[in-house]
């Protein structure tokens, strides 16, 4: 996007503001207000948000992840780019899928798993759920052009009772850090975004049992769960997803500090060609690694 012509385009100034504030990137940082501001007013405005530590994200009001742009807003959780690996995982195992997959982006935030998953993949059936109203509001705006409706409620108690038992996909990125944890966040976070989307309980896993417990009997035969979670939690939540009836998968991405775990649903064999078209190390419950 280029800069309205009404805004100043020597970038200095605002750099200068940016890295007093201590803003690492204040360049780019500089280069995206400056095209976002409409007028010098604005154009103050926002660097006074970013300035005084709103995350420019929430500043923007977009952000960038899988290649889109997600509109994001104050209250509502900040898609991370680790996340892309549930994303691509989530997009491997549907790509061959003869018929129009049932996707769920549980706990969606603004929604941006299931609009990266819908959009790689072409026509998906589509649901997504979050309890927080303002989460709902802002899935809502970016689901809509891919046609996903979006659900307000408790995990699974927000969605329509006829998906049980019919979901290809489900995928969860519910809070994973442990309360005691929260406060050692960064302060864009822990401030800026709400306690549900980030506080996962005392081990940082009780949501994540939650789901784990359940899905078994939401997931078509040989559907699959993907549940974001961390390398330290990782072991935790495999045995969640076992103790729910599926099989657990671990894959983790050291580059990116991306962890997911994969629980399958008894019934259709996964083709050997979905669960490996990923190229990230898969770390087995023994210990071993396969790729």
């Amino acid at each position: 996007m280029r800069p309205s012509p009404d805004v100043p385009q020597d970038p200095a100034p605002v750099v200068a503001q940016l890295r007093a504030a201590g803003c690492v990137f204040a360049e780019e940082e500089a280069a995206e207000l400056l095209a976002a501001a409409t007028g010098p007013a604005h154009l103050a405005s926002l660097v006074g948000r970013r300035v005084a530590g709103e995350p420019l994200e929430l500043v923007l009001g977009w952000t960038a992840f899988c290649g889109l742009r997600i509109a994001v807003e104050p209250g509502v959780f900040v898609p991370r780019q680790r996340t892309a690996l549930l994303v691509e995982r989530a997009v491997a195992l549907l790509r061959a899928t003869s018929r129009t997959p049932l996707v769920v982006d549980l706990c969606c935030g603004s929604g941006a798993v299931g609009l990266a998953v819908a959009t790689a993949l072409g026509p998906v059936e589509l649901h997504a759920a979050d309890v927080d109203p303002v989460a709902v509001r802002c899935a809502r705006r970016n689901l809509a052009r891919v046609g996903g409706r979006v659900h307000r409620g408790d995990l699974y108690a927000a969605l329509p009772a006829g998906l049980r038992g019919r979901v290809d996909l489900l995928a969860v990125n519910a809070p994973y850090v442990p309360s005691a944890a929260v406060a050692l966040m960064p302060v864009e976070a822990r401030d800026h975004e709400p306690r549900t989307a980030l506080d996962g309980g005392p081990d940082g896993t009780v949501l994540q049992r939650r789901v784990a417990a359940q899905a078994r009997s939401w997931l078509a035969p040989g559907g699959t769960l993907l549940v974001e979670t961390s390398a330290r939690q990782a072991p935790r939540t495999a045995v969640a997803v076992q103790a729910g009836g599926l099989r657990a998968d671990v894959v983790r991405d050291e580059e990116r500090d991306a962890t997911v775990v994969l629980g399958t649903s008894p019934g259709r064999r996964v083709s050997r060609s979905s669960r490996s078209a990923m190229t990230h190390a898969v770390t087995n419950r023994d210990g071993s690694v396969t790729r």
